[in-house]
């Protein structure tokens, strides 16, 4: 039982921190979370496959943080993303493997994108994985690379655009990736420390650089968006990336943020491992 109770503010809205929550026991640090329609809550692992043993990758819960079941054990060596189409099918992001491997929500394999093993083909240590409104896939890559690939709902490249550098349409780390309703491209470029706005079609629109270290961005069906950083803060923007609000929600920067059907906010920590919620008040 906490001793007290923390809050943070975000515009007008109130939120009780929660920490930790939900059950997240489990082999690795808690890399990334995101929500699927129905509200199930999938939680990605980041496990050493040289020294952890093998144990699943995912966690599945119930919209109350209760394990359901969990999947992913001898299929992903390096989680470091994931995230859930409009399909329903989980892509996680298998980072130097470099691999996106799909998944239904039981935990079936039902596809990947990019050869095992193979940087440049086409990805070079990916980040993360978005989708647009039509169901087409995005890809931040990379640790190693600095580009934003376009696929297919089913796997079908389509392009992309970026190059290593500090100016417009260039990235030092595309660290996340979302794609708002309009179908605007919004990059996380953690390392040049702002976001960069982009055309479906990849041209640049604007970038916000009130920001250090962008991690992860999640939006809401109005294109606001909510950016971790390593401050570490949470910051609720605007569609065009105006400053709404923004708090400390967690101690040392959250790696993953998503959206709760129920409105509340779920954050994904490495150090300490632990998930927190912001329970709306």
């Amino acid at each position: 039982m906490a001793r007290h109770t923390l809050s943070v503010t975000l515009g007008t809205q109130r939120y009780e921190i929660q920490r930790p929550w939900g059950e997240t026991d489990g082999v690795g640090m808690i890399s990334d979370v995101a929500t699927d329609a129905e509200g199930r809550i999938f939680v990605l692992l980041r496990q050493d496959c040289y020294t952890d043993p093998e144990s699943p990758a995912v966690l599945v819960l119930a919209p109350d943080g209760r394990r359901e079941h969990a999947f992913g054990a001898a299929e992903v060596a390096d989680g470091h993303m994931l995230g859930v189409s409009p399909a329903g099918l989980v892509h996680v992001v298998d980072r130097d493997a470099h691999q996106i491997i799909i998944f239904d929500r039981h935990g079936r394999e039902q596809g990947r994108i990019g050869e095992r093993h193979r940087a440049g083909a086409p990805f070079n240590s990916p980040c993360d994985v978005a989708f647009a409104p039509n169901g087409d896939i995005l890809v931040g890559d990379g640790y190693a690379a600095a580009r934003v690939h376009r696929f297919s709902a089913g796997g079908t490249p389509l392009g992309g655009f970026g190059e290593p550098g500090t100016g417009p349409g260039q990235f030092l780390i595309p660290h996340a990736v979302w794609v708002q309703p309009d179908g605007t491209v919004v990059v996380a470029d953690r390392d040049n420390c702002r976001l960069q706005f982009f055309s479906p079609e990849g041209g640049f629109i604007r970038q916000v650089v009130d920001t250090y270290k962008p991690m992860d961005i999640w939006g809401d069906a109005a294109g606001r968006l909510y950016v971790t950083d390593q401050v570490p803060r949470l910051s609720l923007l605007d569609a065009e990336g105006g400053l709404i609000g923004r708090g400390r929600a967690v101690l040392n920067g959250a790696h993953g943020v998503c959206l709760a059907p129920d409105g509340g906010i779920l954050l994904a920590e490495m150090n300490p491992r632990r998930m927190t919620r912001l329970r709306p008040v």
